[in-house]
């Protein structure tokens, strides 16, 4: 409907001199003020120096194509308000059912390559919620931006590298140790979780008790490699288990074992972007917008996290996306300004880089937080959640909300079969209709094909919302891939579900009338292409039995 409508106000305006002109449109809030609305006439006063309503009344007249709209208004200060006519949205209805990928999706990026770095966590421990919701926004985008013609590559940074890896191969010795039945002291700031024993359990399993008699730091290099793969071979099972799979695992290590981190260092000192004080090495980042300079190397000789940071970036922009987009969680807002500063610094726009942050969820139980875990000791882990609620359901879950915004997380609504649970209610209407196609086939009606069913017979009101709320798919996909926000589908296929369970409820498909029965199943068809679609982007199934 959008596209139908910008086409036909842009060629309005163009008969009014103005070539240049890219019409937007939005879904007004009430119904009686149409199905679609333009605040065209608003933009174009300045050029006209005229008054909008003025100025709308000029392009509604310009406007040769009313069969397509059933009233054309203005409203306001000069909104040009549209309603379809259902000859045109019945044309459109038999499109959809017919062409179905290729009439509700958009080519946005046409090829463009992008990259997507999410999750990532450190190999350190369990993902807990914080992850799995990141791990749900960053599969459910890279979902819609290849949906939306984009050449997309998932990517994990695995932070290998570093104080944080050394002090869980620490904190595991420790355990061997005392396990074995040798007095040690823990790690003051060790990892105390139930995997650290885990672990430790398996390397006596191999290992035997081959360094009871050794430092740690003597066995420093095997029990922190043994330990973090140990742990990231976890993170690896329980995102397969999430249905989240990537591309490239990035190591860093390997940005300095392969003199990455080096040359990364050697561009910036060659650009001059860098200097010494006080015997460390600095990255002048407030020459680029920064609030501070960086740290790359200490004055000790050791390389700040910045260091290997700046590699990775600068390698992501040299296999050359069009796009680089890291997801990352809310805590890590500060560090946006100097990675922009050291795209820039590198040679390249710094909107190159569009970073997502998402924010921590509150798990509850019947409206109460759950705080504790057996595994992790300090947080409930996305693996205890799946094994309770499933993964379909904390995917949609995760991503009912914009990810900056904070999310409570209810365990018992989650398992709950109502119109409570949102997933539930969205899959059920997908497995409602397989029931209804299944009945229709056993009292002998052909569904192979039902593009040709006659809409004109959709006359009650209710079908007449779900169309135009079908059409209005595309218009929400292309949204949603500009916007890099995937969620936009997830409130869309509530609002649809929330439009067709009640629809369901009054209305036999099936009836005794063959030519209604027929374009009544089209709908359903239409309902059901469009639930797949998007089901599909978020990564969760659409089950035809519940």
């Amino acid at each position: 409907m959008e596209k139908y409508a910008r086409e036909i106000v842009e060629k309005a305006v163009r008969k009014l001199g103005i070539t240049d002109i890219a019409a937007e449109f939005e879904v007004p809030r009430e119904e009686k003020f149409g199905d679609l609305a333009t605040p065209v006439a608003l933009a174009l006063s300045k050029v006209f120096r005229k008054a909008p309503r003025k100025i709308a009344e000029e392009i509604v007249s310009s406007i040769e194509e009313r069969d397509v709209f059933d009233r054309i208004e203005i409203a306001g200060p000069g909104f040009i308000n549209f309603t379809f006519s259902m000859g045109f949205l019945s044309s459109q209805l038999a499109r959809l059912v017919r062409e179905k990928e290729t009439f509700i999706r958009k080519d946005v990026g046409a090829g463009q390559r992008v990259q997507v770095e999410f999750v990532s966590a450190n190999p350190t421990g369990p993902l807990h919620l914080g992850h799995g919701r990141g791990a749900a926004v960053g599969a459910a985008l890279s979902n819609l931006l290849e949906a939306g013609g984009y050449s997309v590559e998932r990517e994990y940074y695995v932070n290998d590298a570093g104080r944080q890896v050394k002090l869980l191969g620490h904190s595991v010795f420790a355990k061997y140790q005392q396990l074995l039945g040798v007095e040690y002291p823990f790690p003051e700031e060790g990892y105390r979780g139930g995997y650290v024993e885990d672990i430790a359990k398996r390397v006596i399993e191999k290992f035997g008790s081959r360094y009871s008699e050794t430092s740690f730091q003597q066995a420093a290099d095997f029990f922190t490699d043994f330990s973090y793969k140990e742990m990231l071979g976890e993170i690896a099972k329980d995102l397969k288990a999430f249905g989240i799979g990537f591309d490239t695992w990035q190591s860093e290590r390997e940005l300095y074992e392969s003199n990455e981190v080096e040359k990364a260092i050697d561009d910036l000192r060659h650009r001059r972007y860098l200097y010494e004080k006080d015997g460390a090495l600095w990255f002048r980042a407030t020459s680029l917008g920064d609030d501070k300079d960086r740290v790359i190397i200490k004055s000790d000789g050791e390389y700040t996290y910045f260091a290997s940071d700046i590699a990775y970036h600068r390698k992501k922009i040299e296999k050359g996306f069009g796009e680089i987009i890291d997801i990352w969680g809310a805590d890590h807002h500060g560090y946006i300004s100097r990675l922009k500063a050291v795209i820039h610094a590198l040679g390249y726009p710094p909107e190159r880089l569009r970073v997502l942050l998402v924010q921590m969820v509150t798990l509850l139980r019947g409206g109460k937080p759950v705080q504790m875990s057996k595994r992790a000791g300090e947080f409930v882990t996305l693996r205890e959640v799946m094994d309770e609620v499933g993964s379909d359901t904390a995917k949609f879950i995760f991503l009912t909300r914009r990810p900056d915004s904070h999310l409570e997380f209810d365990l018992e609504v989650a398992k709950e079969q109502s119109a409570e649970n949102p997933v539930f209610y969205v899959q059920y209407a997908n497995a409602r209709i397989h029931s209804i196609f299944a009945h229709a086939r056993e009292k002998g009606m052909e569904t192979a094909d039902l593009s040709d069913a006659d809409f004109s017979l959709l006359e009650a009101p209710e079908e007449q919302r779900i169309v135009k709320k079908l059409l209005g798919y595309p218009m929400t996909f292309e949204g949603a891939v500009i916007s890099h926000e995937p969620h936009r589908i997830t409130f869309y296929l509530q609002e649809l579900t929330g439009l067709f369970h009640p629809y369901y409820n009054r209305y036999r498909v099936v009836t005794e009338d063959a030519g209604l029965s027929r374009a009544r199943l089209a709908l359903c068809e239409a309902i059901r292409i469009v639930l797949n679609d998007g089901l599909g982007i978020l990564g969760l199934s659409a089950p035809e039995r519940m």
